[in-house]
């Protein structure tokens, strides 16, 4: 049995090498999950022939990358930065944001798929809470969702966009939320993906976000036809309770808060991702990770 050494808090320990474990750190480098099983199998059988019985875990990342950069470099690369990332020190602190369709929740997905990550927390669900707790008449505005919260407006401001501002009050309000959960991730060493359409830059604690384990994205889909079509993929989905026709008479409203949103990403320099392709947009979000969270330039 190979073992492989580590140390925790200065306590070294050893563990059984997992072929299970290497093959997912290899899907997270993007190498297929059949390819990458394969992969670490291989790995196994030539440290078994090398008589390797005993292996820290750099020299364990140092053999495996050997190993890909002669079967693909690429691989190898993502491995690397992966690897530097797993070490770079406190939680990580994901937070995407983006208006109603864009595709956050998705994003998130295979962000936390891909890094690992077991802490996924949507907006919505914060806002969900917030209603238990505070009723209609206290505010009103979170009872609302975030492209007619408008409707609950008492008073509304003179010259001003009342879907705008709808939204901005359900914003702040829901943000004293999303601060909560940062700052409990942080205490207590937990990385987090927090999603939603109420992540809006300026509207939480630019103390918490200039954190250099936080990392905010705004995903936008520029295109309003390709912005409608991803509500006639989201509405086939048995689990969503909203109709798709309440999606499009609502899509004016929903493409103003995105422009509310993009416009408050420029002024907070927000990295701002036009979520066309998946793909491009994952690999896009990993490399601003590790680039900020990993360390690597």
């Amino acid at each position: 049995m190979i073992m492989v050494k580590g140390k925790v808090d200065g306590k070294e320990y050893q563990e059984p090498f997992s072929k299970g474990i290497l093959a997912r750190s290899l899907t997270t480098a993007d190498m297929g999950s059949k390819k990458a099983y394969e992969a670490a199998t291989e790995i196994e059988l030539k440290l078994i022939e090398n008589n390797i019985n005993v292996i820290s875990i750099t020299e364990l990342s140092e053999f495996v990358a050997d190993y890909l950069r002669n079967e693909d470099p690429a691989i190898a690369e993502k491995y690397l930065k992966w690897r530097t990332l797993r070490k770079a020190n406190g939680p990580l602190i994901i937070l995407i944001g983006g208006a109603s369709g864009v595709g956050t929740s998705s994003m998130a997905f295979e962000l936390a798929n891909r890094l690992g990550l077991k802490n996924l927390i949507s907006t919505d669900m914060i806002r969900e809470v917030m209603r238990k707790i505070v009723s209609k008449d206290l505010s009103p505005v979170i009872h609302k969702s975030s492209f007619n919260a408008y409707e609950s407006i008492r008073i509304p401001k003179l010259a001003s966009n009342p879907v705008v501002e709808g939204f901005r009050n359900q914003v702040e309000v829901v943000s004293v939320g999303v601060e909560a959960i940062i700052e409990r991730s942080i205490k207590e060493g937990i990385s987090t993906i927090i999603e939603g359409v109420h992540i809006v830059p300026g509207f939480i604690n630019e103390e918490l976000i200039e954190k250099y384990n936080i990392v905010v994205f705004t995903l936008t889909i520029s295109d309003p036809e390709i912005h409608k079509s991803r509500f006639y993929s989201r509405c086939r989905q048995p689990w969503v309770k909203r109709s798709l026709q309440s999606y499009l008479d609502n899509f004016n409203s929903i493409r103003e808060t995105q422009d509310f949103i993009v416009n408050q990403a420029k002024l907070s320099d927000s990295y701002i991702i036009d979520n066309v392709d998946v793909t491009t947009t994952i690999d896009m979000m990993m490399n601003d990770i590790i680039d900020k969270y990993g360390g690597i330039k």
